[in-house]
């Protein structure tokens, strides 16, 4: 099948490799020349714009780092929605609100194309072992005609419903990654602060009930002091400022979600946006006088 991708970034190129692997013809464009040179010398087709990646391929995906950019790739002239075709399908891998993944879907529609939000959770690692969670909103049988590009990089693939839920679960989601980490954070430091050992927390509290997925995460990232953006505290952010933001419209109490959002906002005037999330952890240490390692 044809393939278009437009976003090749974190998530994009590996995804756009797990298509190349599955034996689909790949289309591809990035703003940026050298991810897109990197994967025509791995199979792919390079095209100049996000129309001439419609004109060319039967479904086209996008994964992009930011609400603007979504919109204007979409939306915008000369954007996906303007070149599509009737049959043709639109996905968008994306972090946005639900208010825009229905407006894209809408305008496809008026193309006689289908739209699919369909954010993924998982991260870069997931993305390049297959192994990402895609949560899918939009028609039933356009969802059925992208399951098996989907297949190639995820693997707890779901359709939740009408356009634009594929988003608000993925916000739900999101909400947790931010409130988890920074309690995991918290608890990691409280720890060492008491004279824990972090690799005792996370083999005993990893199995407990006050275990999560990020704290299995992020504590080892914190022991190594690897902080290499993995997922940059900065897309959390944009992530919670999404998610506070559609809460508020819709008269959702987020308390939590809130200090999450304000941790983050510290740890960016820290210095910290472009780090890994368990970089969360570094302001915290500081204020204890302590650092989340093995002991000596």
């Amino acid at each position: 099948m044809r393939v278009g991708f437009v976003g090749i970034g974190k998530m994009g190129r590996p995804m756009s490799l797990r298509l190349l692997a599955a034996g689909h013809e790949v289309i591809v464009h990035s703003r940026s020349r050298g991810p897109v040179d990197a994967l025509v010398e791995r199979g792919a087709r390079a095209a100049a714009s996000p129309a001439e990646v419609a004109q060319a391929a039967e479904i086209v995906l996008a994964a992009l780092p930011t609400v603007g950019t979504v919109e204007q790739v979409f939306l915008g002239a000369g954007g996906l929605v303007e070149s599509a075709r009737p049959g043709q399908v639109l996905v968008d891998h994306s972090t946005v609100s639900p208010d825009l993944s229905r407006r894209i879907a809408e305008a496809a529609r008026a193309r006689g194309a289908a739209f699919l939000d369909a954010p993924v959770s998982g991260g870069p690692g997931g993305a390049e072992a297959g192994t990402l969670t895609v949560m899918v909103g939009g028609e039933r049988a356009a969802f059925d005609q992208a399951l098996p590009i989907f297949q190639a990089f995820g693997k707890n693939i779901h359709h939740v419903g009408p356009s634009g839920l594929g988003t608000v679960v993925k916000l739900v989601n999101q909400l947790l990654v931010g409130i988890h980490t920074a309690a995991s954070a918290e608890a990691a430091v409280f720890g060492a602060r008491l004279g824990a050992d972090p690799q005792a927390i996370v083999d005993i509290i990893g199995t407990s009930f006050g275990g999560s997925t990020m704290l299995n995460r992020n504590l080892p990232r914190m022991m190594r002091r690897d902080f290499s953006p993995a997922t940059p505290g900065t897309l959390i952010l944009k992530d919670l400022g999404i998610i506070t933001a559609v809460a508020r419209e819709q008269n959702v109490r987020l308390l939590l979600g809130g200090i999450a959002e304000q941790v983050f906002v510290e740890a960016q005037g820290a210095g910290l946006a472009e780090s890994d999330m368990a970089a969360l952890v570094q302001p915290l240490e500081r204020l204890a006088g302590v650092e989340v390692r093995r002991p000596s």
